[in-house]
């Protein structure tokens, strides 16, 4: 696919390598010939899960135990925000820069929401306007680590350490796009399917406390014996959390796709993302600040869904960011000096 388009939408999907994809073939293969049953097939079930956890969480600098496989990070934000069990009197604090799958399950939890608006200010003065939405009776800090819309990296850490509040984070941004240390935190997401390159539908979430927090969707992956009325004891560690059973062909591939990346990437990323916002600020006006993480968002001149349809036609993937008339480009490791090019060429056609 990269031999054929300048693919810069990793931000919603990342590109799958051959060898991802070739994983999952195989585990679908020995599925055919094999079957899907029998004690040798759980057991790979089980060793492949393992090893996806073990490997996730390298990724986010955390103990496997603290890892629970979900499906995606509205999967994991729907099982933190339930388990919660917040009340009308509670307080989240949020921003206006949030995707709605974090939005949605805060709007569930019953809780009141203050949405900080940080959308239209500098990254210098993020930690001022969350902060001003602090109060007695807030209970939790959700937000994002990088910004989908904009691009622009929240203060997370520095919120962790200002007020102490519980935080989850939405992750969906930046895991695989740049480097993550996740223990600070309460909770931190993880969609695999963006910038990890891995399959549809896989992610994970890590929790710091998984004692502190109730299994309010049980699989039956949440339990270590259960009763005939349905109680049951908790698996012990985030593994309670899981989200039900994750095909093996999906693993594998997530497997192969984590193994695949190659160490600098980071590095590599970050260069690609600070060239195509240089590039694009001598012609627009751009949204992301600069020094940000692997998302550059841009006013085009025209409409833009209408400028992303003309990119597509030519060959240049990105996506709009709804009700706002931007643009948004996903820079990876994989994106080169040509696909910049391309992008450049199709905005000036």
């Amino acid at each position: 696919m990269l031999a054929r388009l300048a693919y810069l939408n990793a931000g919603t999907f990342g590109p799958l390598a051959r060898a991802t994809v070739e994983a999952m073939a195989e585990r679908e293969r020995r599925d055919l010939e094999l079957g899907r049953g029998g004690e040798p097939y759980y057991a790979e079930a089980r060793a492949l899960r393992a090893r996806v956890r073990a490997r996730i969480a390298a990724l986010l600098e955390v103990p496997p135990e603290l890892v629970a496989l979900t499906t995606s990070t509205t999967n994991a934000c729907n099982i933190v925000l339930a388990g919660l069990d917040l009340e009308p009197e509670d307080e989240v604090v949020t921003t206006d820069v949030e995707h709605f799958g974090l939005l949605g399950p805060l709007h569930a939890s019953r809780a009141r929401v203050r949405v900080a608006r940080v959308r239209d200010l500098p990254p210098a003065r993020f930690l001022e306007a969350i902060l001003a939405e602090v109060g007695p009776r807030t209970r939790l800090l959700a937000l994002s680590h990088v910004a989908w819309t904009t691009g622009n990296v929240l203060p997370v850490a520095e919120l962790k350490e200002a007020t102490g509040l519980p935080l989850l984070v939405d992750g969906a941004q930046t895991v695989g796009a740049i480097s993550v240390d996740a223990s600070p935190f309460d909770f931190y997401t993880v969609s695999a399917q963006k910038w990890l390159c891995g399959p549809d539908a896989t992610g994970a979430l890590y929790v710091a406390d998984p004692d502190g927090l109730r299994v309010t969707a049980p699989t039956y992956f949440s339990q270590m014996s259960y009763e005939e009325d349905g109680s049951f004891v908790p698996r012990p560690g985030a593994a309670r959390f899981d989200a039900g059973w994750i095909s093996t062909a999906s693993l594998a591939g997530l497997e192969s796709a984590v193994v695949g990346a190659p160490e600098w990437r980071y590095d590599r990323a970050r260069e690609v993302a600070e060239r195509c916002r240089a590039l694009l600020a001598e012609r627009f006006e751009v949204v992301t600040a600069p020094a940000q993480a692997t998302l550059v968002t841009f006013r085009p001149r025209g409409d833009a869904a209408e400028t992303v349809r003309r990119l597509y036609e030519r060959g240049v993937v990105v996506r709009d960011v709804p009700q706002a008339g931007w643009v948004r480009v996903s820079c990876g490791y994989w994106t080169s000096d040509g696909d910049l090019e391309r992008l450049l060429g199709g905005l000036t056609l």
